[in-house]
């Protein structure tokens, strides 16, 4: 009948997503390491001056500096790409994230705080999903259930991915920033909480994604002008931030989320 092909139709679309999009999520979710890494090669020289004048540190640890954010973050997007070591990969990003706050004095400002603490929510997220991985290993085995750590994983990856969007929130009063802003905040709301939380998160990407081609076209702006840069910066972590709200569409908002809550009643 029509209704069972379409059923079927469905069901093999899901069984594709649920194939193919961890792998885009991950791609997107280290694009932004990826891109940091690879910009540490080419402008080691002018990277290395701005901290070693920015903190006085002399010429020695300003290399040191510069050669872990090319290494960590390089090595950790191959190892999650090959899906070796991935927690200590997230580890060890987490550990860049946090270096780069400090050096590059990120912690005063409060959007691009906010940014850095979303892209430490789609590591968590990825974290959660390693762990999965490293328990499906022993299928078969009987369980209580899904492990605590994990769930509070995927709930603090979910609440630090939303605080991109409150970045992107304009406070002005036209029709269509008011409608960007009441419809933005409704989906945050949703992710955070975990109530249709696919469907939410799904809506984000899209919304996302048109936001950061249209605002972040980094291409359109010639390379020399300071501009290419903050553009370039701000489209990969926008992109790294799609990447970990397409590993909630892939793999679900875990077991502290009202979806989960719901089965139970």
């Amino acid at each position: 009948t029509h209704n069972e092909e379409l059923l079927s139709k469905r069901t093999k679309f899901l069984r594709v997503t649920k194939q193919y999009l961890p792998h885009l999520a991950r791609l997107c979710l280290i694009s932004t390491f990826l891109e940091d890494g690879i910009r540490m090669w080419f402008q080691w020289n002018e990277q290395k001056d701005y901290i070693e004048a920015t903190w006085g540190c002399g010429y020695f640890l300003a290399t040191c500096f510069v050669l872990l954010n090319l290494t960590g973050q390089l090595g950790g997007c191959v190892l999650i790409l090959s899906r070796h070591f991935v927690q200590y990969a997230c580890f060890g990003l987490f550990g860049i994230i946090a270096l780069q706050t400090v050096a590059y004095s990120i912690l005063w400002d409060i959007k691009f705080l906010m940014r850095n603490l979303a892209l430490g929510g789609g590591l968590l997220l990825l974290l959660a999903e390693s762990r999965s991985e490293g328990k499906s290993m022993f299928a078969g085995v009987p369980s209580m259930g899904e492990s605590s750590p994990k769930q509070y994983m995927q709930l603090g990856g979910r609440v630090l991915l939303v605080l991109m969007f409150m970045t992107l929130l304009h406070f002005d009063p036209s029709f269509f920033s008011i409608l960007q802003n009441m419809v933005g905040t409704a989906l945050i709301i949703l992710v955070a909480i975990g109530f249709k939380t696919k469907l939410a998160a799904l809506t984000l990407v899209i919304w996302l994604l048109a936001i950061n081609i249209y605002f972040n076209a980094f291409w359109a702006v010639p390379a020399y002008k300071p501009m290419h840069d903050f553009l370039k910066y701000d489209f990969f972590q926008t992109t790294s931030v799609i990447g970990g709200l397409l590993l909630v569409v892939a793999l679900g908002p875990g077991g502290v989320s009202m979806d989960e809550k719901k089965k139970e009643w």
